[in-house]
C-alpha cells in the first residue's frame, strides 16, 4: 500500500513538474554558433520575463524597410545580478547588439537571436547571456 501511494505521489509530482522543465532549453538546441549576428538599430521593447529577458531591437535597412529582432538574454535574476534592470535599456534607445542567430533563420513576425553584448551609445556594453559568454568562439 505505501509503494502504491509512493508511486502515485511521484507520479502527480513528475506531471506537474514536466511542463516547467521542458520549457527551458540548451543554448545548442535553439541557436547556431557558426551564425554570429551583430545589428544596430532602436529598442522598441523589453520582455523581462522567464526563463529569458529578451529585447527587441528595430533595425533599419538600407531599402527604408524595418526588420525586427528580438534578443534572448539571461533569466532576469542572473540580469539582476550583473545590476542590470527592465529600465537599464529605455525604448528608443540606439543599440548595437551582437548574438547567435536561431537555428530555424525564420523572420516572423521577428528575427531571433541569442544575445550576447549590448552596445549603448554611451559605449557600456551589456553582457546579456546567461552563462557569462560561453558561446563565444
Amino acid at each position: 500500500m505505501r509503494t502504491t501511494l509512493f508511486s502515485v505521489a511521484a507520479g502527480i509530482v513528475l506531471g506537474l513538474t514536466s511542463g516547467t522543465v521542458s520549457a527551458h532549453h540548451a543554448f545548442n538546441s535553439e541557436f547556431d554558433a557558426n551564425k554570429p549576428v551583430k545589428v544596430q538599430g532602436t529598442v522598441s521593447k523589453v520582455d523581462w520575463i522567464n526563463p529569458h529577458a529578451w529585447i527587441h531591437i528595430d533595425v533599419k535597412k538600407p531599402d527604408g524597410t524595418v526588420e525586427k529582432w528580438m534578443f534572448e538574454a539571461g533569466t532576469p535574476n542572473t540580469l539582476m545580478r550583473r545590476g542590470l534592470t527592465k529600465n537599464s535599456v529605455a525604448i528608443g534607445t540606439e543599440v548595437i547588439a551582437d548574438g547567435y542567430q536561431s537555428k530555424d533563420g525564420i523572420c516572423e513576425p521577428a528575427c531571433r537571436a541569442n544575445g550576447r553584448d549590448l552596445r549603448l551609445p554611451d559605449g557600456r556594453i551589456l553582457l546579456l547571456g546567461a552563462d557569462g559568454g560561453a558561446a563565444r568562439q
